[in-house]
């Protein structure tokens, strides 16, 4: 793919849209550590320096690409939660729908668990303070549509709901470094089935995690 320079804002968000749907192409391929600025501008067909007029760093890229990312999935849960949840089952029950739901979505979406896992410790640095306070902003009106989600089918959450919500994708991100095993873990865990005990899958350790943080917050009668 190449390039004539961009003249109009159309056409800038053109290439803007290129670069971000190249790189969403590329974590298909391989994990965030992997996506490199080089890469990412010799398969966009643009010079290094030209893909920085559009996105400050490759960081600045994969932040926003984790927003856009988020937003398809709270439009998933909202259709799956919906269908999920008996609107008039006890607390406790739709507390396990919810978490049962919250983990099968989340472990389908890996490179959503992925950037969650990277935006502490790597996305958040290398990058200006302006590009923060947007990705900030735009987190926190995710985290909103999501706790409104989890109030509207378990109203029981109450105040709570923001802060299980945050906790929840902070979760998904560090378990998600556990999986898939590398193959080295894996030849040990044939070698000594005993050491099974310590493997992770996503979604049963992030059911196990979001039923107990549901089920104990729930009122008691």
């Amino acid at each position: 793919m190449t390039f004539q320079r961009a003249r109009s804002e159309e056409q800038r968000e053109i290439r803007r849209r290129a670069i971000l749907d190249t790189a969403a192409a590329m974590l298909d391929e391989m994990p965030v550590a992997d996506v490199s600025l080089n890469e990412l501008s010799r398969r966009v067909g643009l010079a290094k320096s030209n893909v920085l007029r559009y996105f400050e760093s490759r960081e600045a890229v994969l932040l926003e690409l984790l927003d856009v990312f988020l937003g398809d999935w709270l439009t998933e849960l909202t259709s799956e939660l919906a269908a999920g949840i008996a609107p008039h089952a006890a607390p406790e029950a739709r507390a396990r729908q919810l978490a049962e739901i919250l983990s099968r979505t989340l472990a389908a979406r890996v490179v959503l668990c992925d950037l969650f896992g990277a935006q502490g410790g790597v996305l958040e640095h290398n990058v200006s303070v302006e590009v923060v306070k947007q990705h900030k902003r735009s987190s926190l009106a995710r985290l909103d549509t999501m706790a409104a989600l989890m109030r509207h089918h378990l109203p029981e959450l109450g105040d709570g709901a923001q802060l299980f919500c945050l906790m929840s994708l902070v979760s998904a991100g560090a378990l998600s470094a556990y999986v898939p095993p590398p193959p080295s873990l894996v030849a040990a865990y044939a070698d000594e089935p005993a050491l099974g005990a310590l493997h992770l899958d996503l979604r049963d350790a992030l059911q196990l995690s979001f039923t107990a943080a549901l089920v104990g917050v729930l009122p008691r009668p």
